[in-house]
């Protein structure tokens, strides 16, 4: 098939979000919609990265298993190696869009991480820019919420890209049709009940007056600058206001007095999250309420974190009742973020110290942390029995290494 002008204008925007530098081995997330599977084909014309294909079915519509296997087909029609995930984890309980968009993030990553994939393609539109912009307007949202999607993000290790972003929905249903290419229709998509349906009718109920995908992406880009200079200068703030010890974050309460208020919102915001870990984080009045205890000197808790209030500073430290069922292996991750090391011991795992394992710790006072940090810490057991604390001051042979760094809270605000 002739390539033409457009055909070639799409696939080089797509082909300029990832050079100069494109990876070895790219995964492409493609549902079986139009703008998956323009995003598969103009990757396949581009050629400058092996692809290996994901579909995720995340078991809520019959109709679901069938589509994976048609873009399996089509996957195997083009040489492409393709697998599909399946979610079972829906309760009934909670938001059903937001519980399978974190289980769609979440089984991909571990499907790429599994392939060692370091970097995964999807296909988000100006269209859908435009939808999360005005669904974000209707929350009421600050900068941040109404700034453009990134065009790259990274969950559990590995970074998701957006490169059509500012391509539009109908320009890419144009060059399938020109391709000969049938695409599937979500019939949730034509469900009035969703948000997201909602704010696509009223699009194209606002397009008489100029408030088009196109100009409403644009809008969005321009809050996305804005945004990037907030964090430059929060960064910037926080090397005067935000100390570390033993994996918790210290405040100068003074000093985040003197800040003006979104600054402090942000600087409180990133310390939830380097203590408790990446997540979509504390809504904005519950941030708001916590930011109001910081500066009263009161304790609150928030994110699985406690705020703990000392003479001058406070203290950001993870809460018991987050971490008390969170169990890794010596050596691995716990919590995300420490790393037990020690002799060889069959049956131990390591789990929070706890009530219990702290009173068995007697020297934990001279380790100058509070009783919540302590029994919120990595502790190494073997049963029912404590072997080792390393950071409530019974190392027995043990360490503790904290893999979250002063620089990773930077480069945290920094991309928020």
């Amino acid at each position: 098939m002739p390539v033409t002008q457009g055909a070639l204008e799409l696939q080089d925007r797509i082909a300029g979000h990832f050079l100069p530098d494109p990876p070895e081995t790219l995964g492409v997330a493609v549902s079986g919609g139009s703008d998956s599977l323009a995003l598969l084909h103009l990757l396949a014309a581009w050629g400058g990265a092996r692809l290996r294909v994901v579909t995720v079915d995340h078991g809520l519509r019959p109709e679901a298993a069938t589509e994976a296997r048609h873009v399996a087909a089509l996957c195997a029609s083009l040489g492409l190696s393709h697998d599909t995930l399946r979610w079972d984890g829906w309760d009934g309980q909670g938001n059903l869009s937001d519980r399978a968009r974190q289980a769609r993030y979440g089984l991909m990553a571990d499907w790429a991480r599994t392939h060692a994939i370091g970097d995964i393609a999807l296909g988000h539109t100006a269209d859908d820019q435009a939808e999360t912009l005005l669904m974000r307007l209707a929350r009421r949202a600050g900068i941040d919420g109404l700034a453009a999607m990134a065009p790259r993000r990274d969950i559990n290790g590995v970074t998701f890209h957006r490169p059509m972003l500012r391509l539009t929905r109908k320009a890419l249903r144009a060059e399938l049709t020109r391709r000969g290419v049938s695409w599937v229709d979500d019939p949730t998509n034509a469900d009035g009940t969703y948000r997201r349906v909602q704010a696509r009718r009223a699009l194209a109920a606002l397009a008489p007056l100029g408030l088009t995908a196109e100009g409403l992406t644009q809008s969005a880009h321009h809050l996305a600058e804005a945004r990037d200079t907030l964090a430059h200068y929060t960064e910037i703030e926080a090397r005067n206001t935000v100390h570390f010890q033993c994996g918790d974050i210290l405040l100068d309460r003074a000093g985040m007095a003197g800040l003006r208020a979104d600054i402090a919102r942000r600087i409180l915001r990133g310390a939830l999250g380097w203590v408790a870990g990446p997540g979509y984080g504390p809504r904005g009045h519950e941030l708001d309420t916590a930011l109001d205890a910081v500066l009263a000197g009161r304790q609150t808790t928030l994110y699985g974190c406690m705020i703990m209030a000392g003479d001058s500073q406070t203290r950001i430290t993870r809460e018991y009742s987050a971490v008390k069922t969170c169990t890794a292996a010596p050596g691995a991750l716990w919590d995300g973020r420490w790393r037990l090391s020690g002799p060889e011991l069959p049956g131990a795992d390591i789990r929070a110290l706890g009530p219990e394992g702290r009173a068995a710790c007697p020297d934990w006072r001279e380790t100058g942390l509070p009783l919540a940090a302590i029994e919120a810490s990595p502790a190494v057991w073997q049963g029912p029995s404590l072997i080792a604390a390393p950071l409530a001051g019974l190392p027995n042979g043990w360490s503790a290494e904290l893999c979250r760094t002063s620089d990773d809270f930077s480069a945290d605000l920094l991309s928020h």
